[in-house]
């Protein structure tokens, strides 16, 4: 029987896979969420969505994801993988996406032909929204903004036919911020930011919920709440990590409540976890400077007698 069975769940309330249905909207989330919906709608062309490590950007955008499949006026494409070694890769990977008949022995410049002709027959013929989510944004070669920004010229007199969704971490922003003819045709940026305390118990309250609890009593104390979410910074995947870890003590325990000396031990467990990963690597790299060095073999001289 799975530990959560016994918690009375009837599903993992914490796994850390991008599930939209446990989804916590909070206050960043539901901003970014609804002002993505609207910029879509509005086909004002190209949203960016950044944040850390953690701050559920996937999430995110699987939840969008969801949203769009289930608008018919939406033609929606996701890329979710976006690391492309040249320009013809990503091209005949738009051209798959957009379901383009390419001849064989297509080039890069027959790829983007057919790409151009498909979204014109979506957005314009059909009167669909053609919409490109790429995430894990900030690993894109540069050649690929250069070809996005030229689709992203591809428009009507009233709007922008592709609406392109670029979601991922930090080090994104340096980077298409000194792409002048990219950065201003951005027609939305948000950064996510981690959650607060009170955000934080919404959010395990949500997900308990969501995973079928109905018991009355908590599950976890306020004061191991604030410890949980000190810990972790808010960070949603950090505090589902620290919420699994808390609830699969509680069975193993046979407890009834995550108070605060549970969260300290399990601090105490992670803290000694990464100390010992770390002094490891120490150990490692200290063997690795002591391999001897191979000695050049020894010519002998054969001395007649």
């Amino acid at each position: 029987m799975s530990y959560y069975k016994l918690l009375g769940l009837e599903k993992e309330p914490f796994s850390t896979s991008p599930d939209p249905a446990f989804f916590f909207l909070s206050k960043e989330h539901k901003a970014a969420f609804c002002r993505l919906q609207i910029s879509i709608s509005l086909r004002r062309g190209m949203s960016v969505i950044l944040g850390d490590v953690g701050t559920g950007k996937t999430t995110l955008s699987r939840k969008l994801s969801q949203a769009l499949n289930e608008d018919p006026s939406v033609y929606f494409r996701m890329i979710l993988n976006p690391y492309f070694k040249t320009e013809k890769q990503f091209l005949s990977r738009l051209a798959n996406l957009f379901k383009v008949k390419a001849p064989p022995n297509a080039t890069g410049l027959d790829y983007m032909e057919g790409v151009e002709k498909a979204l014109f027959e979506k957005g314009v013929e059909e009167n669909k929204i053609p919409v490109l989510l790429i995430d894990e944004a900030q690993i894109l070669p540069d050649f690929v903004f250069e070809i996005l920004r030229i689709l992203l010229n591809y428009e009507t007199n009233e709007y922008k036919i592709l609406q392109l969704v670029l979601v991922g971490q930090m080090e994104l922003l340096p980077r298409i911020s000194k792409i002048a003819n990219f950065w201003d045709r951005i027609a939305l940026k948000y950064v996510l930011n981690p959650l607060g305390e009170e955000e934080v118990r919404e959010m395990v309250e949500f997900r308990l919920r969501q995973a079928g609890y109905k018991g009355v009593a908590p599950l976890f104390t306020n004061e191991a709440l604030r410890l949980i979410w000190e810990h972790t910074g808010g960070y949603p995947r950090k505090l589902s990590f620290m919420c699994h870890d808390a609830l699969e003590y509680l069975v193993m325990h046979e407890a009834k409540i995550v108070d605060e000396d549970i969260v300290k031990k399990l601090i105490a467990r992670e803290v000694s976890a990464n100390k010992n990963t770390d002094n490891s690597k120490e150990v490692v790299k200290k063997e690795a400077g002591n391999v001897p060095q191979k000695i050049p073999p020894v010519k002998l001289k054969l001395i007649s007698a």
